[in-house]
């Protein structure tokens, strides 16, 4: 089962082929703690971007292995990309950017991305 999310503004557009999560993680990192995300992680080729590549953008901070992606246009960031300890290809996707999942409904974990 799939799932689909975007950027506040629309022009972004994404689904992931894999199951809807029931956890999130909530990282306290300088970036996260900013934006409020709460993340789930899928293997990068479950995302599929399926409008708006070119209004995406990239930022980069602290080890610069994870691409930060998020819309020009709004600036929501809808996910992130990088690779997991392991060398697995990995996105991060933002579940506040899935408006069919229920937040409240999920078991959050939290992640001292600070010590990172």
């Amino acid at each position: 089962m799939a799932f689909e999310g975007s950027c506040h503004c629309g022009e972004v557009t994404f689904r992931v082929d894999d199951q809807p999560p029931t956890t999130a993680i909530s990282c306290n990192c300088s970036h996260c703690r900013r934006k409020g995300l709460l993340l789930s992680f899928v293997p990068a080729e479950a995302l599929t971007i399926t409008q708006g590549t070119e209004s995406l953008t990239e930022y980069f901070f602290n080890k610069h292995v994870i691409a930060h992606r998020f819309c020009a246009t709004c600036g929501c960031q809808p996910f992130g990309s990088g690779t997991a300890p392991g060398g697995t290809a990995m996105a991060a996707i933002n579940l506040r950017c899935v408006p069919t999942i229920d937040l409240d409904s999920l078991t959050i974990e939290k992640v001292d991305g600070a010590k990172f």
